[in-house]
C-alpha cells in the first residue's frame, strides 16, 4: 500500500514521501480504508499543525509536545552522519526541541517494564503447561507487524500463544499521558505524544482500541514518524545533524536529565529472547547463564537457542525473523510439530534495525552498508539489565500499587485475539 502526500506551510515543501508497510499489512485482508486514512495522517504535516498550533494566540489549543526515540532508531542517526550513538541522542534531541518539541523521551524505559512483565509471565505459562492448553509456546508481542498479521490473519489457536505483556510502544503512551502526565499535572488531551521508530507498523499500533483513553478522548501516541521521516524534515530544513546543538534527552522524572545510552541483551531488538531465557533458567531451574548461544537452523533469520544439563533438554527457544520463518512456525504449530517453548517474533528480516522506515534507500531496497554500520553501533551500546533500573523498581511500587497488583495488569498488559479472519494463512504467499 502506497501513500503520497505534499503539502506547504511555514516549515518548508515537505517531499512527497511514500509510506510502504511491511508485507502482511499491504494486503487488503489486513487493512480497512478507514485504518489506511488513519495511517496517513501519521505525518510529518500532523506535527507541523501542533507546532504552528502552539505558536498562535489562543493558549487554551496549545499542546506539550513529547517526542519518545525507540532505541532502534538511534543506530540509524549515528551511523547515517557519522555520530557516536550518546552524540545523535543529543543532536537528535536538540533539533527536535529547536522545532519546538517541549520533552524528548528514550523509550528504553517502557522495554525494560514490557521485558519484565514478558519474563514474569513466562515463567507463569511454564508452570501452567501441564494444566493450561495454550500456556505454551509463548511468542513475543513486541512486534506490531507480527501482532496485526497474528489478529488479522491466522486463528485463536496462535493468539492465545501471544504474551499479554504490551509492547514497549505501547508501555511509553501510558507512561507519558498517565505517569508524566500526572506528573506535570497536565490533562492526557494536552500532551501531543509523537514515537519515532524505525518502522511504519508502529503508525498502525498507536490506533489500537488498548492504546486510547475514552475519558480524555485521547490516544496515548499520537503520531509515528519513522527515523527516515525525521532526516526527510532535517533535509526540508536544510539542517545537518553535525551543526545541531547537543541537548540532554529528558527523563520521566522531574528535572533529573538521560545519562549515556544504553540497551538491553540482543543483537538487533530489545532481546526479549535472551532476558527471558536467563531469567527462566534461574528462575525455574536455579541455573546462572551467562552468555547464550545461537544456532541458525534454515536461515539466519530462524535461530535457536537451549538449555541443557545432564544430556537434557529443559529450555528450547528461538528467534523467528522475516515473514517466511513466522509462516513456517505457524505450519508447525498447526500440525501440532512445535517443540519451543518461547518465540522471540519479529516481522522484519534481520530484526528492528532493518524496519522499512530506516534501513532502505530511496528504491525501496535494503541499504546493507547502512545496516552493517547501524549493527556495529548498536553491538557497542553498553547493555543495562532491566532489573537494574531502579526508577522502574520504583514506579512499580509508587504508580503501579506493587508488582502483582491489578493496575499492572491493567497498564502493562492488553488482550490479543484473532479478529476479522478472512483469510487463512495458507492463503497468504510470500
Amino acid at each position: 500500500m502506497h501513500f503520497f502526500f505534499s503539502q506547504k506551510n511555514e516549515f518548508h515543501t515537505l517531499a512527497n514521501a511514500k509510506i510502504l508497510l511491511s508485507d502482511c499489512l499491504a494486503c487488503d485482508n489486513c487493512m480497512t480504508s478507514e485504518e489506511g486514512v488513519r495511517v496517513f495522517q501519521q505525518n510529518q504535516k500532523e506535527l507541523f499543525r501542533i507546532l504552528n498550533l502552539n505558536k498562535k494566540c489562543d493558549t487554551s489549543k496549545h499542546k506539550v509536545l513529547a517526542v519518545s526515540i525507540c532505541p532502534q532508531s538511534l543506530p540509524y542517526f549515528a551511523a547515517k552522519f557519522g555520530l557516536s550513538v550518546n552524540d545523535a541522542a543529543r543532536r537528535l534531541c536538540g533539533f527536535l526541541k529547536s522545532l519546538g518539541v517541549h520533552y524528548v523521551f528514550d523509550t528504553t524505559i517502557a522495554a525494560d517494564f514490557s521485558i519484565l512483565e514478558s519474563q514474569r509471565e513466562f515463567v507463569q505459562r511454564y508452570q501452567q503447561r501441564n494444566q493450561e492448553e495454550h500456556a505454551l509456546p509463548m511468542f513475543a508481542s513486541a512486534c506490531p507487524g507480527w501482532i496485526r498479521y497474528a489478529e488479522r490473519v491466522l486463528t485463536n489457536l496462535v493468539t492465545s500463544h501471544i504474551c499479554t505483556a504490551k509492547s514497549p510502544q505501547q508501555i511509553m503512551g501510558s507512561l507519558v499521558k498517565g505517569y508524566f502526565a500526572r506528573q506535570q499535572n497536565l490533562s492526557p488531551d494536552k500532551i501531543f505524544h509523537v514515537i519515532v521508530a524505525p518502522c511504519y507498523d508502529k503508525k498502525l499500533e498507536a490506533l489500537r482500541e488498548d492504546f486510547y483513553t475514552a475519558l480524555y478522548n485521547s490516544q496515548e501516541v499520537d503520531c509515528v514518524l519513522t527515523s527516515g521521516e525525521i532526516v526527510q524534515i532535517m533535509e526540508q530544513k536544510n539542517v545537518s545533524m553535525k551543526d545541531v546543538t547537543e541537548v540532554a534527552v529528558d527523563s520521566l522524572f522531574g528535572e533529573i536529565k538521560e545519562g549515556d545510552v544504553v540497551r538491553h541483551d540482543g543483537k538487533t531488538s530489545d532481546g526479549y529472547l535472551e532476558h527471558i531465557f536467563k531469567h527462566a533458567a534461574k528462575e525455574l531451574f536455579g541455573m546462572d547463564v551467562k552468555e547464550i548461544t545461537y544456532k541458525a537452523l534454515k536461515n539466519k533469520d530462524f535461530q535457536e537457542v537451549t538449555l541443557e544439563k545432564d544430556g537434557e533438554t529443559l529450555l528450547r527457544f528461538a528467534a523467528a525473523y522475516g515473514f517466511r520463518n513466522i509462516q513456517n512456525m505457524v505450519l508447525k504449530l498447526k500440525k501440532g510439530k512445535f517443540s519451543y517453548h518461547f518465540v522471540e517474533v519479529l516481522a522484519c528480516p534481520g530484526g528492528c534495525l532493518n524496519g522499512k522506515g530506516q534501513a532502505q534507500t530511496e528504491d525501496g531496497k535494503p541499504d546493507k552498508a547502512l545496516l552493517n554500520q547501524m549493527e556495529e553501533v548498536y553491538a557497542a551500546i553498553p547493555v543495562r539489565l532491566p532489573e537494574a533500573n531502579m526508577h522502574v523498581q520504583k514506579m512499580y511500587q509508587d504508580w503501579l500499587e506493587g508488582m502483582d497488583s491489578k493496575k499492572v495488569q491493567e497498564t502493562l498488559h492488553t488482550k490479543y485475539s484473532a479478529v476479522n479472519q478472512t483469510a487463512s494463512s495458507l492463503d497468504i504467499k510470500w
